[in-house]
């Protein structure tokens, strides 16, 4: 499949946000399995079983477990579907206007041939900043179709996000994203990316913590 990175165009907004939608709200299941899974979580739902047994009997061994698993489940879906409505009503609404309207911002997307027709298989973008007399780069929207992934396209959009810092004399790359990606933090990482701190959830921290979800900041010296 030949991929080629180019800017964004307004004629892509509606395959941009449908694939930006699905992207991010892919990770309500990897979030929700993580937490599951772990061993705390495990063992919850075990003696939430036992203890419904005991006090309700068989419904009770169903109830009381499917309402902790059910709350787990409310706040991964909470925490990806609400970041996705927002930004699809705030910065993706005016791609053009909030991305590529400065010389220091940019948006691209790959675009691939499949059956004869050009189709967008990934995106990412960059916001300049500046802190004093520090100007970097923040890279943002980055997602690939489940169709390009294993094939190196986010090491390249991430790459076109780092040539575009250099070129702009950015001292450094920086982004943020959540502990459950972990294919997407590995990348990050083989690619010189280093966790330099957490912050602070924008859904309550609550929910945050039920769902096991840890937000980072990332960064590369340029």
């Amino acid at each position: 499949m030949q991929l080629v990175i180019r800017r964004y165009r307004p004629s892509d907004k509606d395959v941009v946000l449908t694939l930006y939608s699905t992207g991010i709200q892919e990770h309500i299941s990897v979030c929700f399995h993580n937490a599951m899974t772990s061993p705390l979580y495990v063992t919850v739902t075990l003696a939430l079983c036992i203890a419904g047994y005991l006090l309700c009997s068989v419904l009770g061994a169903v109830v009381f477990p499917g309402v902790w698993v059910g709350l787990v489940y409310y706040c991964c879906y909470s925490i990806y579907s609400c970041y996705v409505r927002e930004k699809l009503q705030t910065d993706m609404q005016d791609i053009p206007g909030n991305y590529l309207s400065r010389p220091d911002d940019c948006y691209w997307v790959a675009e691939a041939e499949v059956d004869g027709k050009a189709q967008i298989m990934g995106m990412v973008a960059v916001v300049g900043k500046q802190n004093g007399e520090r100007r970097y780069g923040e890279l943002f929207r980055m997602i690939v179709s489940p169709l390009s992934r294993r094939m190196g396209l986010g090491a390249r959009l991430a790459h076109t996000v780092i040539d575009f810092c250099k070129e702009r004399g950015f001292s450094e790359v920086v982004l943020e994203t959540t502990a459950t990606r972990t294919a997407a933090v590995a990348l990050y990482k083989k690619l010189g990316f280093r966790q330099v701190s957490y912050t602070e959830p924008t859904v309550p921290a609550w929910m945050a913590k039920l769902a096991k979800v840890t937000f980072l900041i990332m960064k590369k010296h340029l």
